[in-house]
């Protein structure tokens, strides 16, 4: 068979050479698609052409409408079963060949002739334009009297042959277009490997005698994915009653795909055209197995408006991702579509995922976010089984890193609570010719290890096993006092007049009580010049309402510049503890001493002398963030990591958020860099030295060479 179906495959392959000319070769595959299709279909057709032909003759004679149920029925393979279409014209390949002076017309009359399902494929092929097309520069009979030659009878090329010589052709014309292969088309090792991911660890099910597998790719394209589940689940267990759904939103892929399924001989199967975002076409479906690779940093405005009307996206009801990326979107789909599980219920047996991503989704966007939430809801729900890292430079159309990501909703029990890291990006070999931006590929060396990895769930050179907390973080916002220094300077005068001339006799008055030598307390400061506003009348001193709050803050604004040897500036007082500490910190320990003053200092609270708590006025400037570990408590980890570098520092209450029960804005991320970092030692200076000391011999040396 494998010689067969690659004999025919470079058969189909050299008839492309008859377009060269009108036809540039990553244009071939709109010429040579369609027609393979149709030959296929025309060979499949023969022996129950005759019946459907007189068939069709009686139902027009009396004039019946929706004649394509009784004709598909009709139209029947060589086991017998139904087809599920027909075509009614008097022509066939044969007939077409006979007629060079008509064989435009005749080929559109013969297309026009399929049942509606058939010609809604051919018309997203848009294959009337290339019929024109080929016409014109008389390559249409060559074409066409080439194909007519080519034996596609399933007794001669059974489906599944028939299935490699199709998927064959896919791959070569992709690859031949490969400046926009990967808008479409994922490479073949690609998808081995998220294949052996999503079914490997299921095999003692799939191999079992009578069962049946529903897979989905959402984004399917020209539908290499689901043919590559099939030839998996096909070698494993040739008994397996495989269901393949898919969905694109490109008319020409879409085309591709569905006519693959109906060239295999997959009745129960369905491929749409659509918007995966805003259609589901199998709202009653849920399925065993979903892979996709949809399209990296997807800008999803245009379905913004409808999604927005939605009370959730797909069960999902927290923030969405950004507006210019989409991908996450399509994971959530997925999930949507997951069979529900109950251990030990064969009919809710759960599902598995595979999908493709760039590195957007690992870490884009911080606690609060939709990226983050979404990884959050995913993760907090264990759901997130491995990620897998390919190498960079693997796909047709960019080369930048991508990550295969598994999600499933039943976890084996030795993975419960776990996620698992693999880094593949060094398992790569290098292309002996690029494809576009492809340079590297995986061989089925580095496929094996990866998938031994995966499955072993151990700790290794490039494997690494978490907990799932391990990735969450507490985001909080960390403060420090503002300090001002006071200075009545002639700059700061005039700046101050221009904008508040009214204050020239307040003005007069502090500078002639206070002078002009910098003062590094503000709060004493700004005590001194209340008290000397209020002496002066009424028209000299602050105005009343919103303008002399007004004045007060230009006042400050003229007069201070920020001091770091200067006195913290008050902003508040308070006579009566406003806190409640454990409230602000359940389920975290307290030591006395930290419940006291040393805990209210973490919070921006200080004694004053007094008994009653002051508060600090925060500097924007010197505002920063902290992301804390999910693992580890909030106060053990800023009077380890923050405040041995920056002791006057303090948590900002406002970021204990309530809504995560007071432990602040919580987030997810996955940082594989993190994860496999290696330290490199420099190497050492007196080898560095040596080797500037050669290379700048060489210079010198050809030097004298031009000059001497």
């Amino acid at each position: 068979m494998t010689a067969n179906f690659q004999q025919l495959a470079n058969f189909i392959w050299s008839v492309a050479d008859l377009l060269r000319g009108p036809y540039r070769p990553p244009q071939y595959e709109r010429v040579m698609l369609p027609l393979t299709v149709l030959r296929r279909f025309d060979a499949v057709l023969a022996p129950t052409k005759a019946k459907v032909l007189k068939r069709h003759e009686e139902l027009k004679a009396k004039k019946i409408p929706n004649i394509d149920a009784v004709l598909n029925n009709l139209a029947k393979d060589e086991d017998g079963r139904s087809l599920g279409f027909h075509n009614h014209s008097q022509l066939d390949f044969q007939k077409l060949k006979g007629d060079p002076d008509n064989i435009g017309r005749h080929l559109a009359d013969y297309i026009a002739g399929f049942s509606e399902n058939i010609r809604k494929i051919f018309e997203r092929f848009e294959f009337d334009k290339e019929i024109d097309k080929l016409e014109e520069s008389n390559r249409l009979y060559q074409v066409v009297a080439q194909f007519a030659e080519i034996d596609l009878h399933p007794r001669k090329v059974d489906n599944i042959t028939m299935g490699l010589v199709f998927e064959d052709l896919i791959r070569r014309f992709n690859e031949a277009a490969n400046e926009t292969a990967g808008d479409h088309f994922t490479p073949r090792e690609v998808i081995q490997l998220m294949v052996n991911l999503l079914l490997e660890p299921d095999t003692s099910v799939l191999t079992q005698a009578g069962v049946i597998v529903t897979i989905c790719d959402p984004a399917c394209g020209t539908g290499g994915m689901l043919a590559e589940a099939q030839n998996w689940i096909r070698a494993h267990n040739e008994q397996a009653t495989v269901k393949v759904f898919g969905q694109d939103y490109n008319p020409r892929s879409y085309a591709v795909a569905a006519s693959d399924l109906l060239i295999k001989g997959h009745k129960d199967g369905l491929v749409v055209l659509g918007n995966t975002l805003t259609e589901d076409p199998f709202p009653d479906h849920h399925f065993d197995y979903l892979l996709a690779n949809p399209p990296f940093g997807v800008d999803w405005k245009a379905e913004k408006k409808i999604i927005d009307r939605w009370p959730n996206f797909r069960g999902y009801s927290g923030k969405l991702p950004r507006i210019n990326d989409g991908a996450l979107l399509f994971l959530l789909y997925m999930m949507s579509k997951f069979q529900d599980y109950k251990a030990g219920d064969l009919d809710k047996s759960g599902s598995r995922a595979a999908v493709v991503f760039n590195g957007s989704p690992l870490f884009t966007g911080g606690a609060g976010s939709g990226e983050s939430d979404i990884r959050r809801w995913i993760i907090e729900h264990d759901q997130l089984e491995a990620i897998v890292a390919l190498p960079e430079q693997m796909f047709y159309n960019t080369g930048i890193g991508t990550f295969i990501w598994v999600v499933t909703n039943r976890k084996a029990k030795h993975r419960k609570g776990k996620i698992q890291l693999i880094d593949a990006r060094e398992r790569y070999t290098p292309m002996k010719r690029s494809l576009g931006d492809k340079r590297r590929y995986l061989d089925p060396t580095a496929l094996d290890a990866v998938t031994r990895e995966h499955g072993a769930l151990d700790n290794s050179k490039i494997s690494r096993v978490f907990d799932n907390i391990d990735f969450g973080y507490r985001r909080i916002t960390v403060l420090r006092p503002l300090r001002l220094r006071f200075e009545i300077t002639d700059d700061a005068r005039e700046r101050f007049l221009d904008t508040c001339p009214e204050l020239y006799d307040a003005l007069l008055s502090i500078e002639d009580r206070m002078g002009t030598e910098p003062q590094s307390d503000w709060n004493i400061v700004w005590a001194q010049v209340q008290n000397i506003v209020k002496t002066l009348p009424d028209d000299q001193g602050w105005a009343k309402g919103g303008k002399g709050t007004a004045q007060r803050k230009i006042f400050r604004e003229c007069f201070t510049t920020v001091d770091p040897d200067a006195a913290p500036v008050i902003a508040k007082r308070h006579k009566d503890d406003p806190l409640g500490t454990e409230d602000l910190f359940p389920g975290q320990v307290l030591s006395d001493h930290l419940k006291t003053r040393e805990l209210y200092a973490l919070l921006g609270l200080h004694r004053d002398g007094k008994k009653h708590l002051i508060e600090y006025e925060p500097d924007p400037a010197l505002k920063d963030a902290e992301n804390i570990p999910l693992k580890e408590d909030i106060v053990s980890y800023v009077r380890r990591e923050v405040l041995p570098y920056v002791a006057d520092a303090w948590i900002d209450r406002q970021t204990l958020d309530e809504q995560d029960g007071g432990i602040g804005k919580v987030g997810y991320e996955i940082n594989f860099n993190r994860v496999f970092f290696q330290y490199q030692p420099p190497r050492p200076l007196a080898e560095i030295d040596a080797e500037l000391s050669e290379v700048e011999k060489r210079i010198l040396g050809l030097l004298r060479e031009v000059t001497e």
